[in-house]
């Protein structure tokens, strides 16, 4: 997993699509992971949903967005917009 390196240290990121910008200041970002099953070998995708802080409702809908792994803001969200993709 790619890591951020700031002045605060190392930094999970992840890449992942907007499925939900309708909440004030939070997007629902869904990550795509591909891996192998353990017994059949049989190439899998996962998907799983993260919530992130976008301080400024930037992110729209389908937006590819990078995410980065920050304190805790609220209840569920631990995760920030670093920047849109595309």
């Amino acid at each position: 997993m790619p890591r951020v390196n700031q002045d605060r240290g190392t930094r999970k990121q992840q890449i992942g699509v907007v499925v939900s910008d309708k909440s004030d200041k939070t997007i629902i970002v869904r990550v795509k992971r591909v891996g192998k099953h353990p017994v059949y070998g049989k190439v899998i995708k996962r998907y799983s949903k993260f919530k992130a802080h976008d301080p400024e409702n930037k992110a729209k809908l389908n937006d590819q967005v990078r995410i980065v792994e920050t304190r805790p803001l609220s209840k569920e969200k631990r995760w920030r917009l670093a920047e849109i993709v595309k």
